[in-house]
Formats: C-alpha cells, structure tokens, sequence
C-alpha cells in the first residue's frame, strides 16, 4: 500500500526536480545573453519603482495633511520619474545598478576583511579573507570597465544566481525522493 505523505512528497520532488531543471536552464540562457537578461533586469527594476512612486503618492494623500504628506509626495514623484527613466533608457539604469554592484563588492570586501582580523578564534578566517579578496577583486574588475561592464554584469550574476538556485532545488528534489522511498520501505 502506497504511504500517502510518502506520495505527496514524491510528487513535490518531481515538480521540485522540473522546477529546477528550468531554473537551471534559465540560468543559464542568462549567462549566454547577459545584455538581454541585464536589460530584463533593469527594466522590472524600472517598473517596481514606478509601482513604488505610485504607492508613496498614495500614502501622501493619506496623510491627511499637506504639511505631513509634502516631503513623501515629493519623495514619490521623484521615485517615478527614475522609473520612467529606467523604463525609458534601461542602459542606462543597467549601468547604475552596475556602478551600485561595483561599491557593494568593495565594500562587502572591505567589511569582511575588517571582520576576518578581528574575529577570534581564526577558525575560517582564511575562507572569510578569502571571500572578501574574491568581492574586492570583482569590484574593481566592473569599477575597471564600467559602464561597458554594465552590459554583462548583471545577466552574468543574475544567471549565475540562477544556476546555483536551480542546482539546490534539484539536489532538494533528490532528497525528497530519497526520504519518500525510506518511507515507503518502512511501511
């Protein structure tokens, strides 16, 4: 007799393994056109701002008063226009969030550096320092050539994200399989 918790998690795995293949693929296809995933990027980006600006002037109107809600309505409106101008030049926007890339690697280094030398005991220091060179590095490779880097930096790590997303779903999947069987033998 079939287990039906057993079955229930067979048929998650299966989806679990479809879902990851895709996400795997999908990585990849990012990898292989990273100036079409970076403009993808950048344009989904523009449109949440926009979405963002929206909301904002909504809570402005809200607030009941011109004096609560002025620096909100303000801060909403600018929030539009950089969508608009992300929407409307997303090489441009693909370029900024490049350069926004470019500082969180320095810095993320740097601060992993910092934390690296001042951690007691030294126990994984080596791969924190280690991490924290490989941020630096990459930082300066994008700082080096941007905004030229802007055109494969984002689909790049949004592609490599997606391939090590879709990596742990399928290796779930394979868990999940492996824990349905366990509970069919038992059974």
């Amino acid at each position: 007799m079939t287990d039906p918790v057993a079955a229930d998690i067979r048929s998650a795995s299966r989806w679990g393994l479809l879902l990851g293949i895709l996400t795997l693929v999908f990585g990849f296809l990012c990898i292989g056109s990273p100036l079409v995933s970076g403009l993808a990027v950048a344009t989904v980006v523009g449109i949440l701002l926009i979405m963002a600006g929206i909301s904002q002037l909504i809570f402005a109107f809200q607030a009941g008063s011109v004096g609560r809600g002025i620096f909100v309505f303000l801060f909403g409106g600018i929030t539009i226009l950089g969508g608009i101008a992300v929407v409307g030049r997303p090489l441009l926007g693909l370029a900024t969030i490049t350069l926004v890339l470019v500082w969180y690697f320095i810095f993320d280094g740097v601060s992993g550096l910092i934390t690296a030398f001042r951690t007691n005991p030294p126990r994984g220091r080596g791969w924190l320092i280690f991490g924290s060179i490989v941020s630096i590095v990459l930082g300066l490779m994008l700082w080096r050539d941007w905004p030229l880097s802007g055109a494969w930096a984002v689909g790049v790590l949004v592609g490599i994200r997606l391939i090590f997303r879709g990596w742990s779903m399928i290796m779930l999947s394979g868990m999940g399989s492996a824990m349905a069987d366990d509970m069919e033998e038992r059974n």
